[in-house]
């Protein structure tokens, strides 16, 4: 897979391109000509990491799969260290962006700073910013639309109607740039676990997610 190649074509709206590359990737992982295993992220989806190329990336997210539950613990409003750019191969998807405020008296959320291991572990650790969040825009993508995301920007990811999506999701990771997150007051540092399928799981994961993308997207 080539990352550039893929940047180009979200940059053109090339959407049977980007298709069609997420659809040979997948059928790589059902023929088993792709070793690699889905990871169970805590917000709630499949995440299938098709690229890593220094700070370039690319993955597959899948939702409304059994191994895709989200955590209850988890705070949902985040903002990630690279730019995004993300394509809705079938299914919905809401993007709501959050405002948040650090010239306040009155906060409501505190910013913790995610610090991910290799092996899968994620450190939530609280810092001394206190901010008060208020709902922002939101956007909603369906089959075959994008929509890009800067660094930095605080939002959640919703499935408006709780069917099966999945996404094919760009990232360029800046430098010098957190992963954060918006957590209640009070919370304490705490560790979450990215749970890794096996094989058959997550050949089982691509092959529903093939069958989805060639069937005929319902009203």
């Amino acid at each position: 897979m080539d990352y550039p190649a893929l940047e180009r074509a979200a940059r053109r709206h090339a959407t049977a391109e980007l298709l069609g590359h997420a659809v040979s990737e997948l059928d790589r992982i059902v023929s088993g000509r792709r070793a690699l295993r889905a990871v169970r992220h805590p917000l709630g989806f499949v995440c299938l990491p098709v690229l890593r190329d220094g700070d370039d990336g690319v993955c597959v997210h899948v939702f409304g799969t059994p191994e895709a539950e989200p955590d209850q613990a988890v705070p949902q409003v985040h903002c990630h260290s690279w730019d995004l750019t993300s394509t809705v191969l079938y299914g919905r998807l809401d993007n709501r962006r959050v405002d948040v405020d650090d010239e306040t008296g009155d906060p409501t959320h505190r910013v913790f700073e995610v610090l991910s291991d290799p092996s899968g572990v994620d450190e939530l650790r609280p810092t001394e910013r206190l901010v008060r969040c208020r709902p922002g825009a939101e956007q909603t993508s369906a089959r075959g639309q994008s929509y890009a995301l800067p660094a930095g920007e605080f939002h959640t990811s919703v499935v408006p109607d709780g069917r099966p999506t999945a996404t094919l999701v760009l990232g360029r990771t800046l430098p010098g740039r957190p992963d954060l997150s918006l957590g209640p007051l009070s919370t304490p540092g705490h560790r979450m676990v990215r749970r890794t399928c096996d094989a058959t799981q997550t050949a089982r994961i691509a092959r529903a997610a093939l069958r989805r993308i060639h069937e005929p997207e319902e009203p």
